[in-house]
């Protein structure tokens, strides 16, 4: 299945014949210390930045109803965020993942944007849309 917008991702968890939780860390972007000017023409086009993580959190697929209420949730927290970046865990049949397996892989995920270690992680745009990141 191709994952083209965070809904396919929703779609994908909630078919998985194991419990799923989604783990999302939602990143802000900033201009480098003595960007030039292209960085800046490329920041303000919304095409780069630094990336740092502002929060996280994990959701049942079964409980989000899709990205319009993923993005009006983390809009309520009042963090400016330019991306989301999605994994899923799973659990066992219909046990989902244990709360300490859930923070362990959240805790990883905010280390791993931290370091722009990102394989294995999805970023979507504050529409929803899968972004490549080069």
């Amino acid at each position: 299945m191709e994952i083209s917008h965070f809904n396919d991702l929703l779609a994908a968890a909630r078919q998985q014949p194991d419990a799923q939780r989604l783990l999302l860390v939602f990143a802000g972007a900033s201009l480098p210390a003595g960007a030039s000017a292209e960085q800046r023409a490329r920041f303000e086009a919304g095409e780069s930045g630094e990336l740092a993580p502002l929060m996280c959190v994990d959701k049942d697929p079964g409980e989000l109803q899709d990205f319009g209420a993923l993005q009006a949730e983390a809009s309520a927290m009042g963090q400016n965020w330019a991306l989301v970046f999605a994994a899923a865990l799973s659990g066992k049949g219909r046990l989902a993942p244990a709360a300490t397996q859930v923070e362990a892989a959240l805790q990883h995920m905010v280390e791993a944007v931290k370091s722009g270690r990102l394989s294995g992680l999805i970023p979507f745009d504050r529409h929803g849309a899968a972004v490549q990141l080069s």
